[in-house]
């Protein structure tokens, strides 16, 4: 399994800014991070007022995910 990991801040308030993830089966780290662009500007769309400030991918396993 392969996390999207990322932060994302408030436009209008830059400082308020929370984790988020997206969770992908059947893709490596490399395959997340050629199609985590497209991935972040589809959760953009849907949380408009939000901005990425920063990313990445890596692998994760289901008791890391639990705690």
């Amino acid at each position: 399994m392969v996390e999207l990991l990322f932060i994302a801040c408030l436009a209008g308030s830059p400082t308020e800014c929370r984790e988020h993830s997206l969770l992908f089966t059947g893709v490596t780290p490399h395959q997340c991070l050629m199609g985590a662009q497209p991935e972040l500007a589809k959760w953009i769309q849907s949380h408009q007022g939000a901005r990425i400030k920063s990313w990445r991918c890596r692998n994760v396993s289901f008791a890391e995910r639990e705690l």
